[in-house]
């Protein structure tokens, strides 16, 4: 009976592991291919095999994807770091950006969440409606309206104009404002009966309670905002400003070692943060009623 009772757990252990193989497989694909050498990469994705269909006459011709490279080869890397400036400059160009977008949201979002949270005042439910109305709508729908408020305050080409609408997203003010209405209101009450006031319970009481989910807007926002691509390529028609995410589509097909290369270079960031933060990141979530 014991046994019995193990088995849908165990299958349900194998399918989750199954399917987290699955998806780490482009991940070590693109880590163990920026290893290898150019000829070895330009025969492995090249055409090594055919087979012909005889009734047709077609041909179909498939890749072999190795995952051990013959010869570890740093080449790549060399090329992308230190013969290549552009890809640095790309690299601060995106962190130029996103920094200030995740401090400025997560600053701006704790504040707009903890009001829609803790305080009560007339329309704060039909106001947080209208932000959840904003964050519905994609980037393609408010594109213009966008386009001619930084036209007319002479953004364009400006970081600024990534930048500020960046930092007034609506779903940092969404996801802390889920997270703050689980804190204690008798933990605001007692600091009331002490004499505190609202910024002293703020920054006292709701936001070293709110840090798990803090931490998981951090993690969201960054992933979000680094891999950004319809904003740059609509505000930012100077290439020497454009973030790394935009790169990457540039680099020659041929010298897919140098694509494998500063894939990982720009994969490595998100990886970090999330590896740092990832406790904070699942707890955040979960007490925010977001499904990750």
């Amino acid at each position: 009976m014991n046994r019995m009772r193990w088995l849908p757990r165990l299958a349900l252990a194998l399918i989750l592991a199954a399917t987290a193989a699955v998806m780490a497989v482009p991940v070590v694909l693109t880590f163990t291919n920026s290893l290898m050498t150019d000829r070895e990469i330009g025969f492995d994705y090249g055409l090594i095999g055919q087979m012909t269909d005889a009734a047709s006459g077609g041909k179909d011709a498939f890749v072999q994807l190795k995952i051990i490279p013959d010869w570890l080869s740093f080449g790549q890397y060399r090329q992308v770091l230190v013969q290549s400036p552009k890809f640095l400059r790309m690299f601060w160009n995106s962190a130029a950006m996103v920094a200030p977008i995740v401090a400025g949201q997560a600053a701006v979002a704790s504040l707009a969440a903890y009001a829609f949270a803790m305080l009560r005042f007339p329309g704060r439910d039909k106001l947080f409606l209208l932000y959840l109305m904003t964050m519905l709508m994609p980037f393609q729908v408010t594109l213009v309206p966008n386009y001619m408020v930084v036209d007319a305050l002479g953004l364009m080409n400006k970081e600024a104009a990534i930048v500020l609408p960046g930092i007034f997203g609506a779903f940092g003010v969404f996801m802390l404002r889920q997270f703050m209405s689980h804190v204690p209101r008798a933990y605001a009450e007692a600091a009331k009966i002490d004499g505190a006031g609202q910024p002293t319970i703020f920054l006292r009481i709701a936001l070293p309670l709110a840090k798990p989910g803090l931490a998981a807007l951090t993690v969201l926002l960054f992933v979000d905002n680094w891999n950004m691509i319809e904003q740059p390529l609509v505000f930012l028609q100077d290439s020497f400003k454009q973030p790394l995410s935009l790169y990457l589509a540039q680099i020659n097909q041929e010298a897919r070692g140098v694509g494998f290369a500063a894939s990982t270079l720009y994969m490595a960031p998100m990886i970090l943060l999330y590896s740092y933060a990832e406790s904070y990141f699942v707890e955040g979530v979960q007490l925010s009623g977001l499904k990750a």
